[in-house]
């Protein structure tokens, strides 16, 4: 079992190149996109509280991910907090494949039916 050495307290207080290097070793020995994103995305919100520069850590790591790797959950919760490690087609392509189809039409059914309801109750009440 593969022993996690990083911790959020030291994500919040390793320099950028150690960050990177340790996050780059993580991922290439354990593969796991999941905690790799996960830790990314703290050191997003590193960047925003604090004065150091860590944006686009990692950006090719990142976009190998999003771009590479197998669709998962995790990916489709946290992709648009990467919207600017991609460009515009890019993005396309990335939400049409995190995105089926199908997933697609369900939701916008959804919110159509949602909106008929608000229009006329009457239409899918049970008589």
């Amino acid at each position: 079992m593969q022993e996690n050495t990083l911790d959020f307290p030291r994500i919040f207080t390793l320099k950028r190149s150690t960050l990177e290097t340790r996050i780059g070793k993580f991922y290439d020995e354990t593969q796991d996109e999941k905690s790799t994103i996960k830790y990314l995305v703290a050191l997003q919100i590193r960047d925003e509280l604090s004065t150091e520069d860590f944006s686009f850590v990692l950006s090719e790591l990142v976009r190998h991910i999003f771009l590479k790797t197998k669709a998962t959950r995790a990916l489709r919760r946290y992709y648009y907090l990467f919207l600017n490690y991609f460009t515009e087609k890019e993005w396309k392509h990335l939400t049409s494949r995190l995105f089926t189809v199908k997933r697609f039409v369900t939701e916008k059914l959804t919110k159509l039916m949602d909106l008929i309801e608000e229009v006329r109750p009457e239409a899918f009440a049970v008589p």
